[in-house]
């Protein structure tokens, strides 16, 4: 009698300690359930998809109507074949599992999950405290959850959720979630395509997806598909001779390559890397906005004019980098807003992952002389045409400031008392170092990075003729130019035209912020001078036939070329030069090596267009600029010679 009573007492004890766990754990309604998203996809101007970012989980959700009936069948055949005959729980399970857990076997408890309770075990309760151990606690807390699921969803809608988020595997560190990401990731197919044998392999991955990956076990894979085949045999789903004829067949395993493949590589790292800066800028490094996926995000890239700048360069210098070749770039940016159109490199993704449109910081040569050339027209309302210098060599000694510093001209010719303008056209570097000595190198400096230059500047006296510490980039240079294109109206560049969100919210980037460095005739006189560079100056091999203006660029040691200009619709910044640096090129020139190129690709990205700059309402009209180094007017002869250090045209 008194061991009657102490059973009782137990059992009253145990259903006690059952219902106060019970009681304890959180009803569904406090758990947020779990929400993955298809990986963040980025596109090109046009829609064209170039590539999903990389995340930990691959999500593709399937609509119920799209989930193939024999996929249904086999996953309540191999995973809870009494599925649509129990409640949210299967009682005999539970206590087969509790008495081997009592005895130590184990992820026994595991065995006795319906899918119902597999499904609040992936989309509820993971990630939780009561995902820790997986213990009789666990497995209480787990059925009260799936009870309330059964009573607010439907035996089929548990059944599609379930296929829609359990874990099928991982493939190149990223998990396939659901079966839609599993029947991409190892078959290369939506899953309403798949046939009986590969819908029986998708079947038996969720119970151990390490352990039947395809691509890593295949001999485990092919003995989990016979067992899925065999319990569809048993519940009736498939004859015996279906199941025959289906394990007979291979695998079928086919990788995909649909997560991995990015078109356009350095664009897509380029996008990838301001979408992390928009989104987090004080964690640009670790952007969960970015790494949760579902974001849509689409970009400004015109691959028709892609296209074409990849082919420009082609045909010119900037072979590939592991052939011992000069490389060269291209960025292309719409001046109205800031639209980048083209960002092109000579060298493959494979060769080098670097971007040397983006982030290569090299000398520009004269192709800095612009900046001073703004500053003379905008700060001291002075006219290039009317406003000259000395051209002759400078010696050490000219410059209080740089003693050690002597200037000379590329070709060491000399042409006397000469304009501002004509010095532009020419590249005469003797009289741009006069003028920026005279104008302030703070000043230049401060125009140049209102007009787009972000590099770090020092003053120093050789930055007007590309003497840069750190040099400028590709992109900045066309950005900086194109503020004189947009006349006088920097538009900050921008990659990336809209972001939409997993909620469908829209961020629309498409219209970037302006600001007015200069006025639209400052902008106009100062194209009417580059243009000469293009007619008849050192950037006559630019000349396409239509209205342009720019201006060559040629570093110390003709190891770095460039041609920067623009129309009224395109501003273009091409480099060529070593990758390594340093290193000079035979008749390494900007208007020989770079201005080809600038000519094939604005040739072809125009589109027919060929309009001239149009004339401002508000006409600029300057004043000749008297500085300490100026002279009165034309004429005199400055022939001379010397071995100086100022960087060539």
């Amino acid at each position: 009698m008194l061991g009657l009573c102490a059973a009782v007492l137990g059992a009253l004890a145990a259903v006690g300690w059952v219902v106060a766990v019970a009681d304890s754990a959180p009803n569904l309604t406090d758990l947020r359930p779990r929400d993955p998203h298809p990986p963040s996809e980025i596109f090109a101007a046009d829609g064209t998809p170039l590539g999903y970012i990389h995340t930990d989980t691959i999500y593709t959700p399937v609509p119920s109507s799209r989930i193939p009936n024999r996929l249904l069948q086999a996953t309540v055949a191999i995973e809870d074949r009494r599925f649509y005959q129990h409640g949210a729980l299967d009682y005999q399970g539970i206590l087969r599992a509790g008495i081997k857990d009592l005895f130590g076997q184990g992820n026994a408890l595991q065995g006795a999950s319906t899918l119902t309770m597999q499904l609040v075990d992936n989309n509820y309760i993971d990630g939780t405290k009561y995902a820790i151990h997986h213990d009789l606690k666990y497995k209480i807390v787990q059925a009260k959850l799936a009870q309330q699921l059964e009573k607010k969803h439907s035996k089929s809608w548990i059944l599609d959720a379930y296929l829609n988020v359990v874990p099928y595997g991982t493939v190149g560190g990223e998990e396939a979630v659901g079966v839609g990401a599993a029947s991409q990731m190892f078959f290369n197919e939506p899953v309403w395509k798949l046939n009986l044998a590969q819908i029986a392999l998708l079947a038996g991955l969720p119970q151990a997806p390490s352990q039947y990956n395809p691509l890593v076990e295949p001999g485990l894979a092919h003995g989990r598909r016979h067992n899925v085949l065999e319990a569809m045999v048993k519940s009736h789903y498939i004859t015996q001779a279906q199941a025959n004829r289906a394990n007979a067949q291979p695998l079928q395993v086919h990788p995909n390559t649909t997560y991995t493949v990015i078109r356009q590589p350095y664009v897509f790292d380029f996008v990838r890397q301001q979408l992390d800066e928009k989104l987090c800028p004080q964690t640009p490094d670790h952007c969960p906005a970015v790494t949760n996926g579902g974001l849509k995000v689409y970009t400004t890239l015109d691959l028709k004019k892609q296209a074409e700048a990849e082919s420009a360069i082609a045909g010119h210098e900037g072979g590939p980098v592991l052939d011992n070749q000069p490389a060269a770039a291209l960025v292309s940016i719409d001046p109205s807003n800031g639209n980048i159109l083209a960002m092109a490199n000579s060298s493959t993704y494979t060769q080098t992952s670097f971007d040397f449109a983006a982030y290569a910081h090299r000398q520009s040569g004269s192709a800095f002389k612009p900046f001073a050339l703004m500053t003379l027209i905008h700060d001291y309302d002075g006219d290039p045409n009317q406003t000259y210098y000395n051209s002759h060599f400078l010696g050490a000694g000219w410059l209080p400031q740089d003693p050690t510093w002597s200037v000379h001209t590329a070709e060491e010719t000399y042409q006397g008392n000469i304009s501002v303008a004509k010095a532009t056209t020419v590249s005469d570097n003797t009289v741009f170092a006069q003028l920026a000595a005279d104008l302030g190198w703070d000043k230049l400096d401060q125009m140049a990075h209102a007009m787009g230059i972000t590099s770090p500047l020092d003053g120093n006296p050789s930055e007007v003729i590309g003497g840069q510490r750190i040099g400028v980039t590709p992109l900045e240079m066309a950005d900086a130019y194109a503020t004189i294109a947009n006349g006088g109206d920097h538009m900050a560049p921008t990659i990336i035209s809209k972001i939409v969100f997993p909620d469908g919210s829209v961020m629309n980037l498409s219209d970037p912020p302006k600001t007015q460095v200069f006025g639209s005739g400052e902008a106009y006189a100062a194209t009417q001078v580059l243009k000469t560079v293009i007619q008849s100056g050192t950037g006559t091999a630019a000349d396409f036939g239509c209205p342009a203006a720019g201006k060559t660029g040629t570093a110390e040691n003709m190891d770095n070329a460039w041609f920067v200009g623009y129309t009224p619709q395109l501003s273009t910044a091409v480099w060529v030069g070593y990758p390594q640096g340093n290193i000079s090129m035979p008749n390494g020139f900007g208007g020989a090596l770079a201005a080809p190129i600038w000519h094939d690709y604005m040739a072809a990205a125009s589109d027919g267009f060929c309009g001239d700059f149009p004339q401002p309402s508000n006409q600029w009209s300057g004043t000749q600029y008297n500085g300490p180094r100026s002279v009165s007017s034309g004429g005199g002869n400055g022939n001379g010679s010397g071995n100086g250090n100022g960087v060539g045209n």
